[in-house]
């Protein structure tokens, strides 16, 4: 299956990212964060889409990057 077809769902967000829940759905409501939007499966399923997730993680360490350049 293709990464960009895989799903997630919330339990494996907060393995791979390492967030909490509360701050997943914080970081969502947050525009600074720029978290992935969950995508809904039904009345009470929500998943990520797991590149996007990817892509948000590796963001935060290019950030991270840039920032410890300019210091």
């Amino acid at each position: 299956m293709a990464t960009n077809k895989v799903l997630l769902r919330l339990h494996e967000v907060t393995e791979i990212t390492g967030l909490s829940k509360p701050t997943i759905y914080k970081y969502i409501r947050d525009i600074d964060h720029d978290f992935p939007h969950q995508v809904r499966l039904g009345p009470n399923r929500v998943a990520w889409v797991k590149v996007e997730i990817e892509r948000w993680i590796k963001s935060r360490k290019d950030a991270r990057h840039s920032e410890q350049q300019a210091a």
